[in-house]
């Protein structure tokens, strides 16, 4: 193990509070609480550029900042509140202060998560945690297991994906702070709902970032689309590896959170011997022995590369599961037809078969888009390792209006694609809205104050999208009415189409959770055939009996097809997404089917058979 050494303002009940900060640039650190009569403590150097003092007075919320040199009075780099924003005063956190309720909770395994990725200035009217709490119920009665926050690092402003945080260790204070976010994770857990937080550790956002100033936190040897890399590997990175480790167990010790969800790992660059992802992995298991629980890692990367989740005996990370993009894209090219950008790449039938069978589509082949060979097999490697979608921030919001699926596909293509997801043997995350048919964009917004960056915002969407010249703007991200429109409108409430979407949804949910056949999904308890002409894909869970025959007609045609032979002496049908229950135009509920039976699919459409005995 490399240095672990706490950092920021760790209070203790009538000992008072610790500052350390590393700032092995300056040749003086000052402290200056900010109280009604300001106090000024001067810190004493450790080795390595660390500087710490204790303050017997500072307690919960007092107010502080850190003068470097006599001149620079800047915020703490591993502030865990910044009650005014990005460019002000840092406040103490006393986390023995909040009441936990979840003494028996010990979070839920990766085979039983149904993740509902989502935004939280936008899933409520609120836009806070204590808005999302209001509608944990909704989550619970749908049958989610997990929600997915989109990060809560301190950002600049109000509005904002999360992926501009500079302030890693600070829950932003305009959805609640510390306590907001620990009141939701309480919340989510009393429901027996998992927690999963998106985490930022490739890149800073550029407004209110200090951490130059303190140290070496950035390199020059990479160069990413965000400027200068984070140090994991140059001189003093030893210390900013620390920084982010330290991060990670602050979020799964003090806030009781169950899985991190790591940002683009792909644009973590780090030569060592020991990838700071390994690492990681092995701070955390520290931490699930002193828990007696489990901790989720969860990496998000478009290498498609089984390293990241290989035990690191064998020579991996040991991440628990990675983002799985190569199954979005199949779906999505066959449903929409669109193959621009990366899109590219996909498009083929055959496509969704060998993800179902192989995972990874690009297991060492070559990429057109990419003018490169990419990925590695993961034929061996557990269906559970897998986090799959149809839909999410990136693949809705990084679209020019950010469309959602509704307003790509007809109505009764969305449930075929919802059954892909969540009958498919991998961890299935829906992103908040898809399960009614959301019909409200999810489009990229920004609140900065830096009038220079906001405009160099505004010029790198329109240069991103100059491909649509002729199909007008992008909306202006640094726009208010950009974030109000980006809200749920929970239409379902009232719109019945919806609310029979949303239903399909919950049966297909139920479905998952209660099939003997889905209980523990994998790829070798499948059988999978693609008619690529047709575009219908059979998928047969065999893992239990009774088997499940799931039946996808993805063309806009009706389409005969003929049962598989599986070892079933007769089908019964369980689910007709044509029914009119689900919002369909009715159809006849094939009955007692046998191997080899003949089945008229309506165009787009979904068919559910239990084995008979």
């Amino acid at each position: 193990m490399s240095i672990a050494r706490k950092i920021g303002a760790e209070y203790q009940p009538e000992k008072g509070t610790t500052f350390t900060v590393w700032a092995p640039k300056a040749e003086q650190v000052e402290l200056t609480l900010e109280n009604p009569d300001p106090e000024r403590i001067p810190l004493q150097r450790e080795a390595f550029g660390y500087w710490t003092a204790l303050a017997a007075d500072a307690g919960h919320g007092t107010r502080y900042r850190y003068t470097l040199d006599g001149e620079k009075v800047r915020p703490d780099p591993a502030s865990q509140f910044q009650p005014d924003g990005v460019h002000a005063a840092s406040a103490v956190v006393d986390h023995t202060r909040f009441a936990w309720t979840d003494a028996t909770w010990k979070g839920l395994p990766l085979e039983q998560l149904i993740i509902y990725e989502l935004h939280v200035g936008t899933f409520s009217e609120e836009g806070t945690f204590e808005g999302a709490i209001k509608h944990l119920p909704e989550l619970k009665d749908l049958g989610v297991t997990a929600i997915e926050l989109m990060p809560v690092a301190e950002f600049p402003g109000s509005r904002n994906w999360g992926y501009d945080g500079v302030f890693p260790f600070a829950a932003q204070s305009t959805y609640g702070g510390p306590q907001g976010l620990k009141m939701l994770v309480d919340a989510c857990h009393e429901q027996g709902i998992s927690v999963v937080l998106d985490v930022v550790y490739n890149h800073m956002g550029p407004e209110g970032n200090y951490l130059n100033e303190y140290g070496y936190y950035f390199t020059d040897k990479y160069n990413t689309p965000w400027g200068n890399a984070l140090n994991f590997d140059d001189a003093h990175s030893d210390h900013v590896r620390n920084f982010f480790f330290q991060n990670a167990l602050m979020w799964l010790r003090d806030f009781h959170i169950d899985a991190l969800r790591l940002d683009a790992v792909h644009a973590i660059y780090d030569t060592g011997a020991r990838h700071f992802l390994q690492e990681l992995r092995e701070q955390v298991n520290q931490l699930e022995e002193q828990k007696g629980r489990k901790f989720l890692l969860i990496a998000e990367s478009d290498q498609s590369d089984v390293r990241l989740i290989n035990p690191i005996g064998q020579g991996g990370y040991g991440l628990d599961a990675q983002w799985f993009d190569d199954y979005h894209h199949a779906i999505h090219t066959l449903v929409t037809g669109e193959l621009e950008g990366y899109f590219e790449d996909y498009g083929k039938p055959e496509q969704l078969q060998k993800a179902l069978e192989h995972t990874f589509v690009y297991n060492g082949l070559y990429s057109e888009h990419r003018k490169k060979t990419l990925g590695t097999d993961a034929t061996a490697n557990p269906a559970r390792q897998f986090v799959v979608c149809s839909q999410n921030h990136d693949q809705t919001g990084n679209r020019m209006r950010g469309e959602r699926l509704t307003q790509l596909v007809p109505f009764e293509m969305l449930k075929p694609v919802a059954g892909l997801v969540l009958l498919s043997p991998y961890v299935p995350m829906l992103f908040m809205g898809e399960e009614y048919g959301e019909e409200n964009p999810f489009l990229y917004f920004v609140s900065h104050t830096d009038e220079n960056l906001v405009e160099a915002v505004r010029e790198g969407r329109k240069a991103e999208f100059a491909y649509f010249a002729g199909k007008g703007e992008a909306p202006d991200p640094q726009s208010e009415e950009t974030f109000y429109r980006s809200r749920l409108q929970r239409g379902y409430q009232t719109n019945e189409q919806q609310h029979k979407l949303r239903e399909f949804y919950k049966a297909l949910i139920n479905l998952r959770k209660a099939a003997p056949a889905l209980a523990r999904p994998d790829k070798p308890y499948m059988q999978v055939k693609m008619e690529e002409e047709k575009l219908v894909l059979h998928l047969v869970h065999t893992g239990q009996e009774p088997h499940l025959y799931c039946l996808f007609n993805i063309s806009d045609q009706p389409q005969n097809t003929k049962l598989l032979p599986v070892a079933a002496s007769s089908w019964k049908t369980v689910l007709h997404s044509a029914d009119t229950a689900w919002g369909g135009p009715g159809a006849d509920m094939p009955q007692a089917l046998q191997e080899g039976s003949s089945v008229l699919l309506p165009p787009a459409s979904l068919l559910i058979f239990e084995q008979e005995k």
